[in-house]
């Protein structure tokens, strides 16, 4: 018989990667036994930290942003794709002392984004260009708004504090937005489903080496995977206490997250959908030109594993 293996998976406290909690839940409390494997999800607090784990082979798998997987495969990381972790779901904050009040307000200054390859960046992108607005970085030429990378856990507190409105808002995955929203110094300019319905965001990535070498263990979490998404989209007040308790948040805010509008996160769609990757691929190399090269996404994305487990 095979080796139990351990299965490391890197994640942060945001309401994209809250079926993994779900699972781990379900399996610590003995309503899902894993015979293959054992789950191990490790808590990072930004983008970075996940990438890093998994080139330096530290981590089996993670959730992850669409375009930064695309970026570790390019870059020689041997992954598959497994499964999307959720649709839609992220936000655009404004601060309520920096007076903005359309697109164009934001000429300027500062917003935050969780991570330069992310569909946040994007999103904003394309948000700012429509106007005839350029996003860069500070000091950049013909820059009109300054986009600075933060990891999201911190974005509430620096715009918090920012008391002249330099930092205009910031774009990421709930529940951050919502908790601005609630402590009352910010407010939503817009969710990230009305600029691009449904969107992809983040993926589930695991090591090639551990799909090849473990593949039941896989099979196992990802059927967990997409049973937890079909559970969150089902009962999200039940989903919201474990997600209070995952995320670190208030239970009213991860409610409010999961329920209202009903679509601004969805977790019943994780089917991983070549196309949706290709509109992001697109958009960053021909668009914003950040990332250089297309990969073949059919070699990244592997679907054997979703259609098993009945992904929609």
């Amino acid at each position: 018989m095979a080796d139990k293996p351990t299965i490391k998976i890197g994640h942060l406290k945001i309401t994209d990667h809250l079926i993994l909690g779900i699972t781990d839940l379900k399996v610590k409390k003995g309503k899902e036994v894993f015979e293959h494997g054992t789950l191990q999800p490790v808590l990072k607090t930004g983008w970075m930290e996940v990438a890093d784990g998994l080139a330096d082979s530290t981590l089996d798998g993670a959730f992850i942003l669409a375009p930064t997987a695309m970026d570790l495969f390019k870059s020689g990381v041997a992954l598959r794709l497994i499964l999307f972790t959720h649709r839609s779901g992220s936000i655009l904050v404004k601060s309520k002392v920096a007076n903005i009040e359309k697109i164009e307000d934001f000429a300027g200054k500062f917003v935050l984004i969780p991570y330069q390859l992310s569909v946040h960046n994007m999103l904003f992108h394309k948000l700012l260009t429509e106007k005839g607005l350029k996003p860069g970085r500070s000091g950049e030429k013909g820059v009109d708004v300054f986009l600075e990378v933060m990891a999201p856990t911190m974005m509430p507190d620096v715009m918090k504090d920012d008391q002249d409105g330099e930092i205009a808002g910031f774009i990421v995955a709930e529940p951050i937005g919502t908790q601005a929203i609630t402590a009352g110094f910010g407010e939503e300019f817009y969710l990230s489903k009305d600029l691009w319905p449904n969107h992809p965001c983040c993926v589930f990535v695991v090591r090639e080496e551990v799909a090849d070498k473990y593949p039941d263990a896989l099979h196992e979490l990802t059927n967990s995977l997409v049973k937890s998404g079909l559970a969150v989209d089902a009962k999200p007040s039940a989903a919201a206490v474990i997600g209070a308790n995952f995320l670190g948040q208030d239970k009213a805010v991860v409610e409010r997250v999961l329920s209202d509008p009903p679509d601004r996160i969805t977790t019943g769609q994780l089917f991983p959908v070549i196309d949706d990757l290709a509109k992001i691929q697109d958009y960053m190399c021909d668009q914003m030109h950040i990332m250089k090269d297309k990969i073949d996404l059919e070699k990244l994305v592997d679907t054997t594993f979703a259609k098993e487990a009945g992904a929609k």
